[in-house]
């Protein structure tokens, strides 16, 4: 059964690797004048089981995992402040909750600056 423990906490070591904020979101790219945020969304599930066995069969035990990763758009932040393209098909509740944030905080950074709205408005 260490053998079951060893491959379940090789597992979820790397799965801990794996789920973060930066794979999610991806690298900013900057390109002429605007920053470019790509947005995926991954799932998996894995499984790992074992025996103690007997005389005959000796111990044994297995580890396996799947997942699939899928575009969902980028957030787009550029001279008219922030946006979200989104994938066509693939818009999700998490996209127009981050693009919301981001438009919110775009215009509270602006106003404090005294520059222009995201609607073009200054002030």
């Amino acid at each position: 059964m260490e053998d079951v423990e060893r491959l379940l906490k090789g597992t979820v070591e790397e799965l801990d690797r794996l789920l973060n904020a930066r794979n999610v979101l991806g690298e900013p790219i900057e390109k002429d004048g605007a920053t470019i945020i790509p947005m995926v969304s991954f799932g998996f599930g894995f499984g790992a089981g074992g025996s103690a066995g007997g005389a005959k069969s000796g111990a044994s035990s297995g580890a396996g995992a799947g997942g699939g990763i899928k575009p969902l758009g980028a957030i787009i932040i550029d001279k008219d402040g922030p946006r979200l393209e989104a994938v066509r098909g693939a818009v999700t509740s998490l996209a127009e909750v981050l693009s919301e944030t981001a438009s919110k905080a775009f215009a509270a950074r602006s106003a404090a600056a005294g520059g222009p709205s995201p609607s073009g408005d200054s002030g």
